[in-house]
């Protein structure tokens, strides 16, 4: 697997491109600048071939027509944020409202695998963030892309609407359990690990 993290728009959340085949390059997260993100995929000589959407915040999702405007593929979210993504609240300026993609899929669940390109995540609903956020844990490649669930020493917030502390603690109870080594791209700032987090984030 190759990877790269691109922090976009004024919030800074990290979009990131995953690929094996050049031509199936998962995008996750393209919360803004839909141009800069196909742009680079273009000098990687790399193409989407699908877009994962870790959970329904608009600095997560606001770029994802950008994306389809010139990729139609398949779009996924869990279908317990479609509610939250797609609604006229969702935007905050300089953030506009993002409209329902023709190819959006909402029917993946917990433990479910999503695989193409040549690569394979297994799905974590760690809700408490938004009702619907989820993790994709990469467990060959070690590695797990958490979205806003888990930061470097911190968690998301849990005091926006859908957002439920209780649930959080769960998931992050469940995230504890990996191996330690595992890796993890979080939706805002750097890189950690799952035993770097369990020795120095309160919240673990």
């Amino acid at each position: 697997m190759r990877y790269e993290i691109m922090p976009v728009g004024v919030y800074g959340a990290n979009c990131s491109i995953l690929w094996e085949d050049p031509d199936c390059a998962w995008v996750v997260d393209p919360g803004a600048r839909g141009a800069a993100i196909l742009g680079r995929m273009s000098k990687l000589s790399i193409r989407p071939g699908l877009v994962v959407l870790t959970h329904a915040h608009f600095d997560h999702i606001s770029a994802v027509n950008d994306i389809l405007s010139e990729f139609p593929v398949p779009v996924y979210l869990h279908a317990a944020d479609e509610g939250i993504a797609f609604s006229p609240l969702n935007a905050m300026p300089p953030y506009t409202a993002t409209s329902r993609p023709a190819t959006l899929v909402t029917d993946k669940a917990d433990g479910e695998t999503l695989a193409a390109g040549g690569l394979e995540a297994r799905i974590l609903h760690t809700p408490g963030h938004t009702p619907g956020g989820w993790c994709l844990l990469f467990e060959k490649d070690n590695l797990l892309v958490a979205g806003d669930t888990l930061f470097a020493g911190s968690v998301g917030r849990t005091d926006f609407p859908g957002g439920d502390s209780r649930q959080l603690s769960a998931s992050l109870k469940r995230i504890k359990e990996l191996p330690g080594e595992t890796q993890v791209i979080c939706g805002h700032g750097p890189m950690t690990t799952i035993g770097r987090e369990i020795r120095d984030n309160p919240y673990l």
